[in-house]
């Protein structure tokens, strides 16, 4: 018998592949402004994501700043002006159609969903991350959604982690496992909030950080055989 009650999920690239899904909503964004974008500029602009990404958890910029400026940026490198808010609606308007799964992420889901309540947790926004969930046929599955932006605080903040404690009835947090991709989102923000860490290690990646889950797969069907330990 598992030790576990509470199951809480990431959702990009833990259920929902999000660089499948990121790729897609930025050909159908440049292709409609007519932009030309080279594989080395794609690069270029997911490493200012991430960048801005990393600083949004480290509480060093807002949402509205990242959502907003990370086009202006990326662009300005190029000597191009752009409007970001009008980007940054465009493309979440084309990341809300986009839902590929994680291999075995439906299956996965359907299965523990008959033992375990089932929770989101989610640094995305809320309405892109609602559709996708339910256009993937997934949110009917999960006890509830929680998104960094409906929370006012994102992972790895404990803040973050107290507002979903305090919305769900009953929890024992001793018997509460989050699973995520993220090292310094999903997991730092389990261990600040007291919780077993599972890292989803779908990149198969060396761990240098100093952030240590409790466990650690690189399939999502490998938590059947976790869990039943």
């Amino acid at each position: 018998m598992s030790k576990y009650e509470t199951l809480l999920f990431d959702v990009d690239d833990t259920l929902l592949d999000f660089d499948v899904a990121e790729n897609a909503a930025l050909t159908r964004l440049f292709d409609q402004e007519n932009i030309t974008v080279t594989p080395a500029m794609l690069e270029r602009y997911k490493e200012i994501n991430e960048a801005m990404w990393r600083a949004f958890e480290r509480g060093e910029v807002t949402k509205n700043v990242l959502h907003n400026t990370r086009f202006s940026k990326f662009f300005k490198e190029y000597g191009i002006d752009v409007d970001g808010e009008y980007f940054e609606g465009e493309f979440q308007k084309y990341l809300q159609e986009a839902h590929y799964y994680v291999e075995g992420a439906y299956e996965v889901i359907e299965q523990l969903a008959q033992e375990y309540d089932l929770y989101v947790v989610s640094n995305g926004k809320t309405t892109t991350q609602n559709k996708r969930l339910v256009d993937a046929n997934l949110a009917s599955y999960f006890e509830d959604i929680f998104v960094s932006e409906q929370t006012g605080y994102q992972k790895p903040m404990i803040e973050f982690f107290d507002y979903v404690f305090t919305r769900i009835d009953g929890i024992d947090k001793d018997k509460t496992l989050i699973v995520g991709d993220s090292l310094t989102s999903d997991i730092k923000g389990g261990l600040r909030a007291g919780i077993d860490t599972c890292w989803f290690n779908i990149r198969d990646i060396d761990n240098t950080s100093d952030v240590h889950p409790h466990y650690e797969i690189k399939k999502l069907h490998e938590l059947h055989t976790l869990l039943a330990k």
